[in-house]
């Protein structure tokens, strides 16, 4: 019985013992910086995973045994180790990764919302890193916008490969993100750029094509994502001051400043960051003083911002913070030119009183959770203010408040599953729209699935979005998203995906009623919303020339809009004057102007070719990013036989583009650096006629008799132009232009560096939209200082 007893309390140690869990734990860093790493994927075995959290740090429970474990993240080599665990023991395993040599791998978060390597993604990318934002002396994003390959700025609008053209400051299909956030005016759904903190930029992302199913409305045609900075261990001072100046115009006859006399510009951006313990703090600013080089076009503005984060001690994995920007703008707006001879920068005699005092304002509490198990759960929000005031008393005031929940989840077998829901609400109130209150509302749920097999990686995503404006009745649509891409070789990537998209009108495009001078902008409370799809196909190829690093990117896409939403110009009549015999020119000009219209199918084909790399030619650091880019952007609704019968209608979309080049190089020699950048547009072959083309007043009399239904007839006297001049300088002028900058700096002691920065140095004069001439040759000198 003894024996009996002994053997049975035996077995009940070593059940006991088995059943019992080890614990594996440890803490991730950065092999160089020393600092730690989030969301590292800690692999054990077949079945086992996590991720580290805020603090780098992890955690699992296990059953006892032998484990290969394998720690992996986006850009840094993989590390494997060897363990046999023990039943009731905790063991810490900490780990230092390094960073892996590839060929211009940058980690990207926008086309999945999570950390991807770009040679993987399944859309076509492009990437500013800030460096670049800070040497092209860069005062407004917009100005760095225009210098990447496929992106079309036309005053202050993006456009992606055609997608867009100009939309007369209201709606926008490139939606723009902070930190994942949509960042879009109210009223009028346009992407402010001015107000991206550029002093605390740390990339800017940019997807290419149909993104409603992971961002919404607004990014029917891509996503710009601006991804701002957080401290690293080692505090950061930064402080950029800029002098510069107008050179005159080739053509000195239209220059309205004095002869003595250049107009000046300066800036000063600051940025610092640190961490206080467990506290993460950014804080930046900008200030800007322009006095423009088109009369009345002075600007002054004055930019306040900062992020902070707290990682909690007692919830490991548990983070929440608040950033917030602020931005106050004074100063004139040049609206339209005087004629196209000797005023083209000279105000149209209506304008050149107009003047504008704006503030804009951001608050955004976040909370950000990673558990134990591998599980991400976060919650942003934003309140988002717009105030506008002009001089011809058309204030609005706008409020919008967003927030998003999502989970995500990295699963067994490399499968990350992404999802949330979302909502906003936004109230608006403007002369413009009838000195009523208008509201907006929203809400969304989407979805989406990355899968890595091998050298495949897929993706396919949903969302499902209503929207509502006033008492309209809610309007609600599925979308969808799927890609592909497969590893050829390495560093040889086939990518395939297909995107649906759709922007829902705005409150400015259905209820705007203003007029600008001698134009007006007419409301339309009928607009139906846009909706397209795009697909591509491309090639991602890297290569190495001894020390210097960078791939090749070719794709071809294919883009469909449907029920296009445009600003149309021509007589919009009340219902009650349709018939009325006559009418005197001075109150026909109340009802000719512009309104927002479905006005057409379209589609837009094309390539994109883009060539990028870094690293050393004979021993000298050399950098370049180009890209050549072709678009076909076709109205369906014009016919072939129309354009055969009538021999000058082009069926090519408004304010488009069929070629465009950029180029942007650096190099480094010992303590000085030199940069060229080259953009190339071809001609616009198609705007708005009535801006070539005269007013006259419209008669429905034959022989004075009113004829009902009568087409409109014109008078044959002209009776103004929108824009004197345009037709014979486009005639003369537009046959595409080139643009070449140029920058010299040189390294000083104490982290401190002195740059000259001369923009369009063969000072081309040159327009992007009509009557909206481009600056003449600029000089500036900047001063950074690193601490």
């Amino acid at each position: 019985m003894k024996k009996i007893g002994f053997i049975l309390i035996s077995l009940f140690f070593v059940v006991f013992a088995y059943s019992q869990k080890a614990t594996i734990s440890g803490t991730v860093t950065d092999f160089s910086t020393r600092e730690t790493m989030v969301g590292v994927n800690i692999i054990l075995g077949e079945s086992l995973g996590i991720t580290t959290d805020i603090d780098g740090k992890y955690s699992i429970d296990v059953d006892p045994g032998r484990y290969v474990i394998e720690y992996k993240f986006v850009g840094y080599k993989s590390r494997k180790r060897i363990e046999r665990v023990e039943a009731g023991q905790r063991y810490t395993i900490n780990v230092r990764m390094e960073e892996e040599t590839q060929l211009l791998s940058e980690v990207v978060v926008s086309a999945g919302k999570f950390e991807q390597n770009v040679e993987e993604v399944t859309v076509s990318m492009d990437v500013i890193r800030a460096n670049v934002i800070e040497n092209n002396n860069t005062l407004r994003l917009e100005t760095a916008l225009q210098k990447v390959p496929s992106i079309v700025m036309m005053d202050g609008q993006a456009s992606i490969r055609g997608g867009s053209g100009y939309s007369f400051g209201a709606g926008s299909r490139v939606m723009m993100l902070v930190d994942d956030l949509p960042m879009m005016a109210g009223a009028s759904g346009l992407a402010l750029w001015d107000y991206a903190p550029v002093e605390n930029i740390d990339q800017v992302e940019i997807i290419k094509g149909a993104s409603s199913a992971l961002y919404g409305s607004s990014a029917l045609n891509g996503v710009i994502n601006i991804r701002t900075k957080y401290p690293s261990l080692k505090p950061e001072t930064k402080l950029i001051m800029t002098s510069g100046f107008y050179d005159n115009p080739i053509r000195k006859e239209i220059r309205w400043w004095p002869d003595d006399e250049q107009p000046v510009f300066t800036s000063m951006q600051f940025m610092h960051s640190r961490m206080i313990g467990n506290f993460d703090l950014v804080v930046g600013g900008n200030i800007l003083s322009d006095e423009g080089y088109r009369e009345t076009e002075s600007r002054q503005s004055g930019r306040i911002n900062f992020n902070t984060r707290w990682r909690s001690k007692k919830v490991q994995g548990l983070s929440f913070g608040v950033n917030a920007n602020y931005m106050n703008f004074q100063g004139g707006r040049f609206m339209m030119w005087e004629n196209g001879w000797d005023g083209l920068l000279k105000a149209a005699p209506a304008y050149k009183n107009y003047s504008v005092n704006n503030s804009r304002l951001n608050v955004d509490p976040y909370i950000t959770y990673f558990s134990s198990v591998g599980n991400r759960h976060s919650l942003k929000t934003r309140y988002y203010e717009t105030k506008n005031d002009n001089s011809t008393n058309q204030q609005n005031n706008d409020e919008i408040y967003y927030a998003e929940y999502q989970y995500q989840k990295y699963m067994e077998d490399n499968l990350t599953w992404t999802s949330g829901v979302s909502a906003h609400y936004l109230e608006s109130t403007a002369t413009i729209y009838g000195a009523e209150k208008h509201v907006g509302a929203g809400a969304a749920i989407y979805s989406q699935l990355d899968k890595k097999i091998k050298k495949f990686t897929t993706s396919v995503g949903a969302r499902w979005e209503a929207n509502r404006l006033n008492q309209d009745k809610s309007e609600g649509r599925p979308v969808f998203r799927t890609g592909l891409n497969y590893s050829l070789f390495e560093h040889t990537n086939l990518r395939a995906s297909f995107g649906q998209g759709y922007r829902f009108p705005t409150i400015t495009e259905k209820y705007i009623h203003s007029n600008a001078g001698q134009l007006n902008i007419f409301p339309n409370d009928t607009l139906k919303p846009e909706s397209g799809w795009s697909a591509e196909i491309g090639l991602r190829q890297g290569f190495a020339i001894s020390n210097w690093i960078g791939f090749i990117d070719i794709s071809g896409f294919w883009t469909e809009y449907y029920d296009m939403i445009e600003f149309s110009f021509g007589y919009h009549f009340p219902d009650y004057l349709q018939n009325l015999p006559f009418y005197h020119p001075d109150s026909v000009f109340k009802y000719v102007g512009f309104k927002a219209i479905n006005v057409s199918n379209a589609r837009i084909t094309g390539i994109d070719v883009n060539i990028g790399g870094q690293g050393s030619i004979f021993g000298v650091p050399v950098s370049l990013l180009g890209g050549y880019t072709y678009t076909d952007p076709i109205d369906l609704n014009i016919s072939p036989e129309e354009r055969r019968k009538n021999t000058k209608q082009s069926n090519m979309l408004k304010y488009r583009f069929n070629h465009t080049f950029k180029a942007d190089a650096e190099m480094n020699i010992k303590n000085i650096y030199f940069g060229v950048s080259y953009i190339y547009f071809s001609h616009m072959i198609n705007i708005d006629k009535a801006f070539e083309d005269t007013l006259r007043f419209p008669d429905r009399t034959v022989n004075g008799v009113v004829i009902p239904g009568q087409p409109i007839q014109y008078a044959s006297g002209d009776y103004a132009f929108i824009l004197p001049g345009l037709k014979e300088y486009r005639e003369q002028h537009n046959k595409g232009y080139y643009v070449l900058d140029f920058r010299l700096g040189i390294e000083l002691p104490n982290n401190s560096r002195v740059s000259i920065i001369a923009k369009n140095v063969l000072n081309n004069e040159y327009m992007i939209r009509p009557a909206d001439i481009q600056p003449p040759r600029t000089f500036a000198v900047q001063y950074l200082m690193r601490l």
